[in-house]
C-alpha cells in the first residue's frame, strides 16, 4: 500500500505538456524562444495572452521542452532540425510561422565595408564557392564536413560578431568556431584585405557591440527586421529561412 501512496504522489507531480499542433494553439502557452531573436519578436507581437521565455541558446529552451517547462519552442529552422536531430523526442511542426532572410549587418553609413560585403556575396555565389560551403554545412545525408579555411597573413584584423549556438551556421566545434556563416566571413574577410577575427556573445548583445566599434560587421543567422534596420545598415540577403515550432512528440 505503501508503494502504491508513493507512485500516486509522484504520478500526481508529473508537468502537463498542453498539445499544439500549429500557431493557432499557441495563444496562453509557456512557448521558449532564444533572446533578441525573430522568434520572441513574433510571439511578443502576435501571439495573445503569452509572453515569451527568453533563453541564451535554443538548445536551453528545448531542454526545457523536454523537462516539461514549456509547451513549445519557437526558433529558426536550420537550428530547430539540428536540436530534433539530437533530440528524438522533440519534433518540428509543418507549418512555418514566417518567411525571413539573413544578411549581415555593418555600423550606420560604413558604406565602404557594406559594399565589399555585397561584392563578396555576389562572387562566391557565382563562381560555386557558396553552394560549396552549404553543401559542407547543410549536406543532405547530415553529414557535416567542415572545410578547411584559409585566413591568410594579414598584420589587419576584420572582427565578426556571433552567436556559436546556431548550428550549423556558427557553432563551436573543439576549441574552434566553426560554421556556413564563419566560412562566409573568412571570404570577406579576404576581399577586405584582412584576417578574420570571430567574438562570441550572446545573440542579444551583438548589435549592441557593433554599434559600439567592438565588431566590424555582425553574422549570426540574423534576419532584416525593421526594428534592427533603426540601429544598423544590413547587406543584401544571403540565406532564406523561416521560425518554426518545436513540440514534443
Amino acid at each position: 500500500m505503501a508503494c502504491l501512496m508513493i507512485v500516486a504522489v509522484l504520478a500526481g507531480c508529473q508537468k502537463s505538456v498542453a498539445t499544439i499542433t500549429g500557431a493557432q494553439d499557441l495563444p496562453g502557452k509557456r512557448i521558449g524562444v532564444q533572446a533578441g531573436t525573430t522568434g520572441e519578436t513574433y510571439i511578443k507581437e502576435n501571439v495573445a495572452d503569452t509572453a515569451p521565455i527568453s533563453y541564451k541558446s535554443g538548445m536551453e529552451a528545448a531542454m526545457d521542452l523536454m523537462n516539461s517547462n514549456l509547451d513549445a519552442v519557437v526558433l529558426d529552422e536550420l537550428p530547430a532540425k539540428e536540436i530534433v536531430r539530437q533530440n528524438p523526442s522533440l519534433k518540428i511542426l509543418d507549418e512555418p510561422l514566417t518567411t525571413e532572410y539573413y544578411a549581415i549587418a555593418v555600423q550606420k553609413g560604413n558604406t565602404e565595408l557594406l559594399d565589399s560585403i555585397n561584392k563578396t556575396l555576389q562572387r562566391i555565389q557565382e563562381d560555386g564557392t557558396y553552394d560549396k560551403f552549404k553543401a559542407a554545412f547543410m549536406p543532405e545525408d547530415g553529414n557535416i564536413q567542415v572545410p578547411e579555411l584559409d585566413y591568410g597573413d594579414s598584420d589587419k584584423t576584420l572582427v565578426m560578431g556571433t552567436n556559436a549556438e546556431f548550428s550549423p551556421f556558427e557553432y563551436v566545434d573543439g576549441n574552434d568556431i566553426v560554421g556556413f556563416d564563419v566560412c562566409v566571413a573568412n571570404e570577406i574577410a579576404k576581399d577586405y584585405g584582412c584576417k578574420l577575427s570571430v567574438e562570441n556573445m550572446n545573440f542579444d548583445s551583438i548589435i549592441t557591440a557593433l554599434m559600439a566599434g567592438k565588431v566590424d560587421f555582425a553574422m549570426a543567422g540574423m534576419s532584416v527586421t525593421p526594428e534592427r534596420q533603426k540601429n544598423v545598415d544590413f547587406s543584401e540577403n544571403y540565406y532564406p529561412a523561416s521560425q518554426v515550432i518545436i513540440v514534443k512528440k
